[in-house]
């Protein structure tokens, strides 16, 4: 019965379950009445379309814009925020932001900005830049810009003297070139070529470096006699590191030593390969005193300049390349450049480096004042505001305003990278000063013609700091020396070098002597370097060593009796020769038996025939006592040992560059 009734009741819960189900599906199927939860989530994802009408939002990445010193952006005139968004990694928000800050409204992403703006605001973000220039315009023929490299005295400067005719060389100091020279040289076919001088002393590299970042065509100058030198091979390392093909001029071949073929031969070795060995490298064999290859060397520089095919864009803004700077007494700030793209025109405002200014008057290579300036010409701007570095772009902009905002950011930005470094230098400084606490400062004021001698000499200088003394170059500046350096200098106890530049007038001298302060004025690097060379080495506090100052034979042996307290009654006095060198009763005695060192103690009496000495030299004979020592034998070697304070060594090679050997 119980099994029975089971059966029945799982019946009837089976047909309920039936009939409900059956009704619930009957319900669904009314118009209407379909489950609402469904509906919802159908309309949730129809609402993650976006409208047709509605503008598309880039969604913002987030990336840290915290300054990196390292990291430089390309930028571009007409660059949309987007691009400076994805290349910054800043958000869009922060760069409308920053604009709205320089008074300029950006709405939308999609929107192109300057490429002024774009350099205003990498640099309120800390971002390093480049400009990129668009090379669209019209593109004409422009005159190859070739520059003169080699190692020093190897004949670069004769060689363009000789091409321009004129007396240049005689007129460099100690004959050799200071700074760099731009100049035009029409060639006797009727075309032209911008030629740029180089220094080849090793103190020079920047300027060497920059030769090369702005030229087409490297003229390799070796002397014919010498070969292959240090800087030679500098300078053929700027020009692979510039990809610019490179011209050899193999110089000086009316000597007598000349050997030509040695230096084919050396070129070669140094992977530069020439004509003659199956490579594209010209090589033409000359000399600058006779005159003799000229014509050769004018055709090899115009077939490769063919070759190349060099056009430049000539209409639109201008962008130049300083290659030296200085300050005139009458004209102000001066900076000589070479004209890359487009053409420079007299009155516009331009930012040279982190200093602006509007062009009050562009002068050529003879010194004749033009309105403007093409690709390929070098020019002396004049209308700055300050003096900008040796190296720095000319970037024309619209106003004078916003020349004022590019040379205000980049002064700030200059700024900040400054102390950076000082940072850096601060914590590198005491990381050598715990480990050397003897070294001394040595601190220095520079003053030079033109900025690039002032880098040249300052970069020298820091190349003497050793582990003995740490050479501080507190100020630079170009120009003649003025009563701030002399206060300067007194205040924090500096030499002022002074680098081809004028003695100063006579209140500067005596207000210099009455304070102390040593004026170097050299017109020669090599002679300042080495003058300085000399100062560092009598600062430093040089090394304590000990060291065998003579030696002697003990050929007697006498007793005193009872005439010494503290040893007893007895006094054992060894009669000696001295074979090398001298004694000294201030050094330390060691006795030497078979080789072994038996003692070693102070000297307590040294006499020279009976009389007290304070030194004995080779060949004499000499009695000594030696405290607490009286085991002597005839035979044995005694040595005087004394404490030395070696100084470091100025060391000059042949190239050109210096050190201090501690």
């Amino acid at each position: 019965m119980l099994i029975s009734g089971f059966i029945c009741l799982l019946y009837r819960n089976f047909n309920a379950g039936v009939y409900l189900l059956a009704w619930s599906q009957k319900r669904e199927d009314v118009v209407g009445l379909k489950a609402p939860k469904k509906e919802k989530r159908v309309k949730k994802e129809n609402r993650t379309q976006p409208p047709v009408e509605a503008p598309y939002v880039a969604p913002k990445t987030k990336i840290s814009i915290k300054p990196v010193p390292d990291k430089t952006v390309e930028i571009f005139d007409g660059m949309t925020l987007l691009d400076l968004s994805k290349r910054t990694g800043a958000y869009i928000s922060t760069l409308q932001g920053i604009l709205a800050d320089l008074g300029e409204k950006v709405e939308s992403e999609f929107d192109s900005i300057s490429i002024d703006l774009a350099e205003l605001v990498a640099m309120e973000l800390g971002v390093n830049s480049r400009r990129m220039h668009t090379g669209e315009g019209k593109n004409e023929p422009r005159p190859a810009v070739v520059t003169v490299m080699g190692h020093v005295d190897h004949g670069k400067t004769s060689l363009l003297d000789a091409l321009r005719q004129t007396s240049v060389a005689a007129k460099e100091a100690g004959g050799i070139t200071q700074h760099i020279g731009a100049f035009v040289v029409e060639m006797s076919s009727g075309a032209s070529i911008t030629f740029l001088d180089t220094p080849g002393h090793a103190a020079f590299s920047a300027m060497r470096a920059r030769g090369a970042a702005v030229t087409d065509i490297v003229v390799l100058v070796v002397a014919a006699d010498d070969g292959i030198m240090p800087q030679t091979l500098e300078a053929m390392s700027h020009a692979k590191a510039a990809n610019v093909p490179i011209v050899v001029a193999i110089n000086k071949c009316d000597k007598s030593g000349a050997d030509p073929e040695r230096v084919r031969i050396q070129l070669g070795s140094e992977g530069l390969l020439l004509e003659d060995m199956g490579g594209d490298v010209q090589v033409v064999e000359i000399s600058a005193v006779t005159k003799t290859g000229l014509d050769k060397l004018e055709e090899a520089l115009l077939l490769q300049a063919e070759m190349m095919d060099l056009k430049a864009r000539i209409d639109g803004p201008a962008q130049a390349f300083v290659v030296e700077a200085r300050v005139d007494r009458g004209r102000g700030p001066l900076a000589t450049a070479i004209v890359k793209y487009g053409t420079l025109v007299s009155g516009q405002h331009i930012v040279v480096g982190a200093e602006w200014g509007r062009i009050r008057s562009l002068r050529d290579t003879a010194g004749n004042i033009t309105q403007s300036a093409k690709p390929a010409m070098p020019i002396e701007i004049e209308g700055l505001k300050g003096l900008p570095m040796a190296g720095d772009d000319v970037v024309v902009v619209d106003s004078e305003e916003r020349a004022r905002m590019l040379s205000h950011g980049r002064k700030k930005k200059q700024e900040k990278d400054r102390l950076r470094k000082i940072d850096e230098g601060m914590a590198e400084e005491l990381e050598i000063k715990e480990e050397t606490p003897e070294r001394v400062e040595m601190t220095i004021i520079v003053k030079a013609d033109v900025q690039g001698s002032v880098q040249a000499v300052t970069d020298a200088l820091r190349s003497l700091n050793s582990a003995q003394v740490f050479v501080n170059v507190v100020h630079v500046g170009v120009g003649p020396i003025s009563q701030h350096d002399i206060d300067l200098a007194q205040a924090c106890g500096a030499y002022i070098v002074g680098f081809n530049i004028r003695s100063p007038p006579s209140p500067i001298t005596q207000a210099a002597a009455r304070a102390n302060i040593k004026v170097l004025l050299h017109k020669v690097i090599y002679h300042l370097l080495e003058e300085m060379g000399k100062a560092i080495v009598e600062k430093a506090p040089g090394t304590a060593e000990t060291q065998v100052s003579g030696e002697a034979e003990v050929l007697n042996i006498f007793e005193l009796k009872g005439r010494s307290k503290s040893k007893g009654p007895d006094v054992k006095i060894a009669g000696c020769r001295i074979t090398d060198g001298h004694f000294s009763k201030s050094g330390t005695m060691r006795l030497l038996r078979s080789g072994d060192v038996v003692f070693e103690g102070p000297c307590e009496s040294l006499k020279r025939e009976k009389k007290d000495a304070e030194t004995v030299e080779k060949g004499n004979d000499c009695g000594l006592v030696i405290q607490d020592c009286d085991d002597f034998q005839v035979g044995d070697i005694i040595q005087c040992v004394e404490q030395v304070i070696r100084k470091p060594k100025f060391i000059s090679t042949q190239s050109g560059s210096v050190r201090i050997e501690c």
